[in-house]
């Protein structure tokens, strides 16, 4: 409850869409099909200032669950201004970059290779001092921790976690929660019951973690399936040897999902709630991307990854028995990024 009486406070805020695909559903051969589409969040693109919005508050007010963005500016008023340091993939960072600027903080935001020029041209234009590297996102946080160090007043806005450093991952894991209490709001308003299957797109896996906290709670727990690109599956991979691991990542167009290792903190989630997994190449998005824009639906790569992901996991009868999905069965798409977040070239 906090976590959404702070959301609402903020300027612009208000429930993102959710679209429903009849023509998608009969494709796949199930009852309704639903896109909740992030692409105009706080006008900002993607979901990610949920998380970050929340995590600065509570990280500059010293954990007092803030109401407004008035109250932390109050606690700025009389202390020592911060600098904001995170590592991005994209959207991430714009969103602590945005709210560095609302707060009147300076930022760094460390880049790695293969973020696309309109996303780091977001990120400067929020005002952050921008540094790209030539390495992987795991090489970039590791950039951002040092960085951090070095400040006299330096705060690391960071949304994945490790042994050490969980308190501000959790909090951006509770921002993500107000998409998924609007997607159940939104369905109900609708007359529809709850999902059956929520399709969710990965990087570290901590927006994955706050949908499995949320579902994992509910009397319908629907099927929670995390969807990866093939060449960054470390959610994935985890899962299949059992325990957390990092893998070598390539260039995709799913930037934003371009992560290596997984959240600690976020890993026995993970392991004990995933009700399905799969990995997909950049081709399969492409086709998806295309057609969720053609139906109207402002998707970047991240967004039309989850379709890709529920129509690969849909391919045979034998896993959607394993998933209970039936003709009757509701499927929810977290679209996380609108096209202006993360535009293909």
């Amino acid at each position: 409850m906090q976590v959404a009486i702070f959301h609402q406070s903020l300027p612009n805020y208000e429930f993102t869409p959710l679209i429903e695909l009849p023509s998608i559903a009969k494709e796949l051969g199930v009852g309704r099909l639903f896109v909740k589409d992030e692409s105009s969040r706080l006008n900002l693109s993607a979901f990610k200032i949920l998380g970050a919005s929340w995590a600065v508050a509570q990280a500059l007010t010293k954990g007092a669950n803030p109401k407004t963005i008035e109250e932390v500016l109050a606690v700025l008023a009389k202390n020592n201004l911060p600098t904001l340091v995170a590592a991005t993939d994209g959207n991430h960072g714009r969103a602590v970059a945005h709210m560095a600027r609302r707060l009147g903080l300076d930022c760094q935001i460390i880049i790695p290779k293969g973020v696309s020029d309109q996303a780091i041209n977001n990120i400067a234009n929020e005002g952050a001092q921008v540094t790209v590297i030539d390495g992987t996102y795991d090489e970039a946080v590791e950039l951002a921790k040092i960085n951090t160090s070095k400040l006299e007043n330096g705060v690391h806005i960071q949304d994945m976690s490790w042994p050490g450093y969980e308190l501000i991952p959790n909090w951006i894991i509770e921002g993500y929660t107000t998409l998924c209490v609007e997607t159940d709001l939104q369905l109900e308003a609708l007359g529809v019951p709850p999902a059956d299957l929520v399709a969710v797109p990965v990087g570290v896996g901590s927006f994955l973690h706050s949908v499995l906290a949320h579902y994992r709670s509910k009397p319908h727990r629907p099927v929670v399936l995390s969807v990866e690109p093939v060449g960054a599956a470390c959610v994935l991979k985890s899962l299949q040897a059992g325990e957390m691991i990092s893998v070598e990542t390539v260039p995709t167009i799913m930037a934003g999902m371009n992560c290596g290792t997984p959240s600690s903190d976020s890993w026995p989630y993970h392991k004990a709630g995933v009700d399905a997994a799969v990995a997909l190449t950049d081709d399969q998005t492409r086709v998806e991307l295309r057609k969720l824009n053609s139906l109207g639906v402002d998707a970047g790569p991240c967004g039309a990854a989850t379709l890709a992901g529920v129509r690969e996991a849909l391919s045979t009868q034998s896993r959607r028995e394993e998933m209970g999905i039936k003709k009757d069965s509701i499927i929810v798409l977290f679209s996380t990024e609108g096209s202006a977040a993360n535009p293909l070239s």
